[in-house]
């Protein structure tokens, strides 16, 4: 069954958008991203919540049924759709970490402007135990977060990092009891919305401008290295094994 989003206003100003997608943890299948495209697009709000249902916010991508070609398709086109909509919202946008988040949900919750997170929750950037080359775009969104050398260890070991540690490098903004996080975000968000929305909306357009863009030669570079990986032996066993749910058996080809 596919994933779908639920709209709603807690509060004055405030729109929350909830990811509902329980029965694959709130992982973005094509129906999920395509419809964060569109309802980001059409928002009228002082701020904006992102959240999902139930105890994840999102596992990541929905590549469970998917072929090789369908797997790299979802995500690279219809997910950096997503993202560019989320990143032009022109108000600040609040992530309701209800519960972990990974691979595309983490970088989904990282490109919005503040964070609150659940204290059992976790997270990680698997892109290694599928054999993605990640994006420099997504790279620098969690280098421009946590700085290089925490990236470096993010994306090198895919390891789990609980909320506390994610609090300490700057991935979260507060950890909170599972229970508070959507009283917690409404409260923060109202907070947010009560401000003057020409210096928010002022403010956040400075913050993103102040990304500087890649070189395009070192654009186009890692754009083929990304490519040739979808393209590459191991992509496909790293699909194959999530979904056969077994240990891949890499190539390096």
């Amino acid at each position: 069954m596919a994933g779908s989003l639920a709209v709603d206003r807690p509060a004055p100003g405030v729109v929350r958008v909830t990811i509902e997608h329980e029965a694959k943890r709130n992982a973005l299948d094509r129906a999920v991203l395509d419809g964060l495209a569109t309802v980001f697009a059409g928002l009228d709000a002082r701020c904006v919540i992102l959240t999902g249902a139930g105890s994840v916010f999102s596992a990541g991508y929905d590549i469970s049924n998917l072929a090789v070609e369908e797997a790299a398709e979802l995500l690279t086109q219809p997910f950096e759709v997503a993202l560019a909509a989320l990143d032009a919202v022109p108000v600040p946008v609040v992530a309701a970490m209800n519960g972990s988040a990974f691979g595309g949900g983490l970088e989904l919750a990282l490109a919005c402007d503040l964070r609150v997170c659940a204290a059992g929750a976790a997270v990680a950037m698997p892109p290694g135990r599928l054999g993605v080359v990640y994006s420099a775009a997504g790279l620098r969104r969690f280098v421009d977060a946590i700085g290089a050398a925490r990236t470096r260890e993010l994306f090198l070991t895919a390891r789990v990092v609980d909320a506390a540690e994610a609090l300490r490098w700057g991935l979260v903004n507060s950890v909170v009891p599972a229970g508070e996080v959507a009283e917690r975000a409404v409260a923060l968000a109202s907070e947010i919305a009560s401000l003057a929305p020409l210096s928010l909306r002022g403010n956040k357009r400075v913050l993103r401008a102040l990304d500087a863009p890649l070189d395009p030669a070192l654009a186009a570079e890692l754009d083929a290295l990304r490519e040739a990986a979808f393209r590459s032996e191991d992509f496909a066993e790293g699909v194959r094994a999530f979904i056969e749910k077994r240990a891949p058996e890499w190539r390096g080809r």
